[in-house]
């Protein structure tokens, strides 16, 4: 592997937010697709389907679903019945990092009646404008507010395989995030009435959400949990992270960043395999590697400027390490993914 010429201390320098660099590589892009007013009695499913993805967000292989339930109170679940059944109320936000078919009912008893679910009509009419859905029971009104993201998936991304497969957060509890509900619901409004750049606006406030509701999400994490998103906030695997994010083409070894952490090698190398779930320096490998695919999908460079941008001496080692990952070399991966871009 190749290295920097040299490593400033890292104490002189400011650390690389890890969530902030995986954020980056995911490459998110939002969309708000429906504006629901429901009375109860009422069961919907959500899924990213290819319909949906293709009217509001073209291109798109893998979404993150989410729903902002803006009034009232509702239930939701994963469809296949995996996981928790989480109760939802005003200023809450539930999140589907996989995208996966979820119901939602205004009561638990509701999920299991036949969800109302939107029609290729119905997105086919809308041509990627908010969709407007309701339902005509007489009993509480649930006001919400649906979208998903977009986001690359080139490796098992940390984040999004660390996330809960269904979570909510509160958005109303404290004054840092409390503005983002009210920002959604004026966008909203201004789409609804046709104004220029709504579409931008709420794409923007789509990702802020995301954003907001993984931090919230670290935040309330049980302490004893061991995890990708867990290592962020401990003191000495969330400064490994940060370090080898910031500088992921140094010539790392254990022993150096157990020295910047503060820990032994030994310590370091249990601690980091404990909450990430791989010992530091193959997720390092990993990680160079989703950035090589990030900048060959996107970028002109060079298969050598690449390779020398995330630490590899030669081509021959990026090929051979690139091929094992991804079961092709990356110059094919280029052409297939450009292949694939043109035809979304």
């Amino acid at each position: 592997m190749r290295g920097t010429p040299e490593l400033v201390d890292y104490c002189l320098v400011p650390p690389m937010d890890a969530l902030s660099d995986v954020l980056r590589a995911i490459r998110l892009s939002g969309a708000v697709y429906l504006n629901g007013e429901f009375s109860a009695p009422w069961c919907m499913q959500g899924s990213g389907d290819e319909a949906l993805c293709s009217a509001f967000l073209p291109g798109s292989r893998r979404v993150v679903s989410y729903h902002l339930i803006c009034e009232g109170s509702c239930w939701a679940q994963l469809a296949s019945g995996k996981g928790p059944v989480l109760a939802l109320s005003a200023g809450e936000i539930l999140v589907v990092p996989q995208g996966e078919t979820h119901l939602l009912g205004s009561t638990r008893d509701m999920l299991e009646t036949a969800p109302t679910t939107l029609t290729a009509e119905e997105v086919d009419e809308a041509s990627g404008q908010i969709l407007k859905l309701s339902s005509d029971g007489a009993g509480e009104k649930t006001r919400m507010v649906c979208g998903f993201l977009a986001c690359d998936e080139v490796l098992s991304n940390p984040l999004l395989a660390a996330l809960p497969r269904l979570f909510k957060v509160n958005l109303r509890n404290g004054r840092a995030s409390a503005w983002l509900e009210s920002s959604v619901l004026f966008a909203v409004e201004e789409a609804a009435a046709a104004r220029a750049g709504s579409t931008t606006v709420l794409a923007k406030l789509s990702e802020l959400m995301f954003v907001e509701a993984v931090r919230r999400c670290i935040d309330t994490l049980p302490e004893n949990e061991k995890s990708w998103l867990a290592g962020l906030r401990d003191r000495f695997v969330g400064r490994a992270l940060s370090l080898l994010h910031a500088q992921p083409a140094h010539a790392w070894t254990v022993e150096e960043l157990a020295r910047k952490v503060g820990l032994s090698r030994s310590a370091l190398a249990q601690r980091f395999g404990e909450f990430v779930g791989h010992p530091p320096m193959q997720y390092l490998a990993r990680w160079r590697l989703q950035i090589a695919a990030q900048q060959l999908r996107l970028g002109e460079k060079s298969l050598a400027a690449v390779a020398e941008h995330v630490g590899y001496d030669s081509e021959a080692a990026f090929n051979r390490a690139f091929k094992r990952e991804f079961g092709m070399p990356p110059a094919s991966w280029r052409r297939s993914e450009n292949a694939n871009l043109r035809t979304a």
